[in-house]
């Protein structure tokens, strides 16, 4: 739009990619490390800078028409090659690039024009001050909200909707970028700032809504936690009653051993005292509590579940070793496992209520395998099962307990793995001893 020779128009070329690179590689999560990254991008902007020069000698009416979109394709073409994130959130993100890359390139031909008389110099200038001030702005205010949002993004948006907002952000700075005829020019301005107005207010609008979203999702899932803990407490205080019962009801008995005791002294029947003392200790022993592994919170979590799903008439096998300390926190074990294990019984109850003949079955597996940990769950579940994002949905296990586990598995690089083997619910899961 200003002229200037094929150098100027290679150096403008060169600014406006440097400027593109710089401000998607601020919001994105690259393939690689940073180095390597920007290798590639050099060595790609430099290999296509002979073929801009010719394109702008041959023709330059078309170049001046197509090389924004042209540029920001290639660019693209690349970005997403080294971008880590879902093509969807990449393209999302190439789309915002692409309207920041429109108002620095279009401010600098504006600025250029209304207070330099055209100069190309002048243009270029303008284009790295604005880049640096976005640059500036993202860097400083919007990077982890932007990223933040990424994230919910990723997590809430649907693939429909994806396309339907990139594709209306494309067409949009499409249409910021493209070339102005003779009666236009008059009205340029205002035509920039309605469709920068417009596009902007899009991209405003989106952002709010999914960040509005991601947060609620968040909160949900806040929500979920105290749920559990709530649970916890539960089956802590079941614990804890069962446990003085218990002991009213050795006290209780204690008396009635003494005064049994007493009476066969009295009565000098020593063989029958012996016998008695005997079967009571027979007695005792088999009415002491199972120790199902050295961990005090997670032996007396999974005892109390198990409790729990006998009288549910579920059975139950357990192979659990955890050492007294055994580098993960006991909480976080015992989130992961109670949440597990209540999701395992809600799983076999819904079962049954399916197919009252079914035979419901809960098979746990707690194993140290050098430096991970190694959890196995399965139950009789139901036949049919919904999923999201490769999680069970919360009807399938109650409301309650999936996101927990997915937290707690991610703080020691952890992934649960969720199936439904034909009736058959599994959960799977090795996390990382940190230290070991």
């Amino acid at each position: 739009m200003l002229g200037g020779t094929v150098y100027i128009s290679i150096i403008r070329i060169l600014v406006s990619m440097a400027g593109t690179i710089l401000l998607f590689s601020l919001m994105d999560e690259p393939r690689f490390g940073r180095v390597k990254t920007f290798v590639i991008y050099g060595i790609s902007c430099l290999a296509i800078l002979p073929l801009t020069g010719i394109w702008y000698t041959a023709n330059r009416q078309s170049f001046i028409r197509l090389a924004p979109i042209s540029l920001f394709t290639f660019i693209s073409l690349i970005s997403i090659f080294l971008s880590s994130t879902r093509i969807y959130l990449t393209l999302y993100k190439l789309a915002f690039t692409f309207y920041l890359m429109g108002f620095f390139v279009i401010g600098g031909i504006e600025i250029s024009l209304i207070f330099f008389d055209g100069n190309v110099w002048a243009d270029i200038l303008a284009r790295i001050v604005l880049v640096m001030i976005i640059a500036f702005g993202i860097n400083k205010y919007l990077r982890d909200l932007l990223r933040g949002f990424g994230i919910y993004l990723e997590k809430e948006l649907d693939q429909f909707s994806i396309i339907v907002l990139i594709i209306s952000l494309f067409l949009g700075i499409i249409f910021v970028l493209s070339p102005y005829s003779e009666e236009e020019m008059k009205y340029r301005l205002l035509r920039i700032t309605v469709n920068f107005f417009l596009v902007g207010t899009l991209q405003v609008m989106v952002f709010r809504l999914y960040l509005h979203i991601g947060r609620e999702s968040e909160y949900r899932t806040e929500n979920q936690m105290f749920q559990m803990n709530h649970r916890l407490l539960e089956r802590q205080m079941e614990f804890l009653e069962e446990s003085v019962e218990s002991g009213r009801r050795i006290r209780h008995d204690a008396r009635h051993h003494n005064m049994v005791i007493a009476e066969y002294a009295r009565r000098r029947q020593i063989k029958e005292l012996l016998e008695y003392l005997g079967q009571y200790e027979r007695d005792t022993e088999e009415g002491t509590a199972t120790i199902l592994c050295e961990n005090i919170a997670v032996n007396n979590i999974l005892s109390a579940y198990t409790r729990k799903a006998k009288r549910e008439q579920i059975k139950v096998l357990l192979d659990v070793e955890v050492e007294k300390e055994c580098g993960i926190q006991d909480i976080d074990l015992v989130t992961v496992l109670s949440n597990a294990y209540e999701n395992a019984i809600y799983g076999c109850v819904e079962a049954r209520k399916q197919s009252p003949a079914r035979e419901c079955i809960i098979n746990l597996l707690v194993k140290r395998k050098k430096n991970k940990l190694v959890i196995y769950c399965s139950n009789t579940c139901k036949m049919e099962t919904s999923f999201k994002n490769g999680y069970p949905k919360p009807e399938f296990t109650g409301g309650i307990g999936v996101s927990s586990i997915v937290k707690t598995a991610k703080t020691y690089g952890g992934e649960p793995d969720f199936r439904n083997d034909e009736g058959v619910f599994i959960f799977r899961l090795i996390m990382n001893i940190p230290g070991k």
